[in-house]
């Protein structure tokens, strides 16, 4: 651990929960952009801990491993969890963090629809509430609290409750309670999605990077393009056979050499994708716009409707890099794809600043 990190035992005034590497970069983002505040109110031993509630995912694991290396870099405690490593992890997990939820000022999460983390909002007596970007989910999340709507993600969004789902909602309705500002509880969604919704007594604090740039970069650029993956086919929104003829006629029309893969896209797919592609499979170590800043990058970086559209801009400022953003033809979708699919994915490409929109693309 840093010699900077908050010593062994000490009471957190921030507590933050993360789930994937995106969370944890949004945090450190968010930890940078109020270091004044916090060394003010924390002192030289910053009671923040971060705590990592680790998926089972291979990718995941190995990329939070390393942002993990990168918060201790910061001075930030980290605390690793393995909250879902058996029947018991939950109960384990929880059980051991109940005494810190209930002495911490302020929590931070980056997945308010997580159950764990609306469990864990059940818990606490933070007066202080922080949400942090999970990529595109946080602009549904702002507009589902604005309109008083149940927490549900967006590419479930339209269908029936299950009978989890039942079994969840009082905590579910609990955690929008508690999401919700009210007293002196207070709720900050620091992102870099362009909110349009803004609940009632909520702050929204913008999210420009400053950290990524700071830290990493600037990056060496290279002529080509470059491809970013997407895992809606795993989530169950697009086609997968029409999915890889637009990969391949996206990276025959600009010439794109790389792809970057999301982490929770499958390795059947990804095989797939190389064999009738030529295209190189590159899985980050890190979060993409961490690789991006990083370098060498492609002057193109072509992607689908994703986080990244919003966020490459932001992290590559003042360098010559394009973000180039291909719609999703409907004819995609499946049929089990949410009612909501496309509108939202419409939304997050219309949205977007900074980017050139491409036409939609036809196989090859």
């Amino acid at each position: 651990m840093s010699p900077r990190a908050g010593k062994s035992g000490h009471t957190p005034h921030t507590l933050a929960f993360v789930e994937s590497p995106v969370q944890l970069l949004n945090v450190l983002e968010w930890a940078h952009a109020h270091a004044p505040t916090l060394r003010t109110e924390e002192g030289p031993c910053a009671g923040f801990t971060l705590v990592v509630l680790s998926p089972n995912d291979p990718m995941t694991r190995g990329q939070l491993r390393r942002m993990a290396e990168l918060a201790r870099e910061e001075g930030h405690e980290v605390r690793w969890e393995e909250a879902r490593g058996g029947p018991a992890a939950p109960f384990q997990t929880i059980g051991g963090l109940t005494s810190l939820l209930r002495r911490a000022r302020r929590v931070v999460m980056g997945d308010p629809f997580s159950r764990y983390v609306q469990l864990l909002l059940t818990i606490t007596r933070a007066r202080e509430l922080v949400v942090v970007d999970d990529g595109t989910a946080t602009m549904e999340f702002v507009g589902q609290l604005s309109r008083g709507e149940r927490l549900v993600r967006w590419h479930r969004k339209g269908g029936r409750p299950g009978p989890r789902d039942l079994l969840f909602a009082p905590v579910s309705s609990s955690a929008r309670r508690r999401l919700t500002p009210g007293g002196d509880r207070t709720v900050e969604v620091f992102s870099s999605m362009p909110i349009e919704e803004t609940p009632d007594g909520v702050t929204v604090t913008a999210n420009d990077f400053a950290w990524t740039r700071g830290r990493f970069g600037p990056p060496r650029i290279t002529k080509g393009a470059d491809l970013v993956g997407t895992s809606l086919v795993e989530t169950g929104v697009v086609d997968g056979d029409r999915y890889l003829e637009a990969v391949k006629a996206l990276a025959h029309a600009h010439g794109a050499a790389r792809y970057f893969a999301h982490r929770r896209e499958s390795a059947e797919k990804l095989h797939r994708l190389a064999a009738e592609t030529g295209l190189e499979i590159v899985r980050p170590d890190l979060p993409l716009e961490l690789i991006a800043r990083r370098g060498p990058i492609g002057r193109t970086i072509l992607s689908f409707p994703s986080t990244v559209v919003h966020t490459l801009p932001l992290a590559l400022v003042g360098t010559d890099v394009k973000v180039a953003v291909c719609d999703i033809d409907p004819a995609w979708l499946t049929e089990n794809a949410s009612p909501r699919a496309q509108g939202f994915l419409s939304g997050v490409t219309g949205t977007a600043r900074d980017v050139h929109r491409l036409s939609m693309v036809r196989a090859v």
